[in-house]
């Protein structure tokens, strides 16, 4: 499974600790960056992460800013995406579960290295239920 991963400067960090934990489980990962703490605009790095799922370059998403709020609206801009804000495994399970997320967000501000990485075991370990829950992703399809 290919992840990408993006964040802005406030969430690099968690971007850096989240990469080489997953590299090292095996997965391949995509760092769309940033790759450093000097102050950048979030909604390009959403906007990033967006384009990689909606082209194919990665199955699922992180993205990570200081709250989560502002990098999962850039990333769901793209009708491809649907990026749940989480902030434990309950919620990163449900989102795949029920909502087929095909990413999430964190805040790195929010939530501590080994709560991220609880998240995303739970996001990447579950997998959509489809049956009633199918309809539903298929509104979230259409234009508003």
């Amino acid at each position: 499974m290919r992840i990408a991963i993006a964040c802005d400067h406030a969430a690099v960090s968690l971007k850096d600790d989240l990469r080489d934990w997953l590299a090292g489980d095996g997965y391949e990962v995509l760092d769309l960056g940033t790759h450093g703490t000097a102050s950048v605009d979030y909604p390009d790095y959403g906007r990033k992460l967006a384009n990689a799922l909606a082209a194919g370059e990665a199955d699922r998403g992180i993205a990570l800013c200081g709250s989560g709020i502002g990098i999962m609206i850039a990333a769901n801009r793209n009708p491809a995406v649907r990026c749940a804000l989480v902030s434990e495994p309950l919620s990163a399970g449900l989102a795949r579960s029920h909502n087929d997320a095909n990413a999430i967000a964190l805040g790195a501000r929010l939530i501590g290295a080994e709560m991220a990485r609880a998240c995303v075991a739970a996001f990447l370990s579950t997998d959509f239920l489809g049956g009633r829950h199918a309809p539903r992703v298929d509104m979230l399809k259409e234009p508003a």
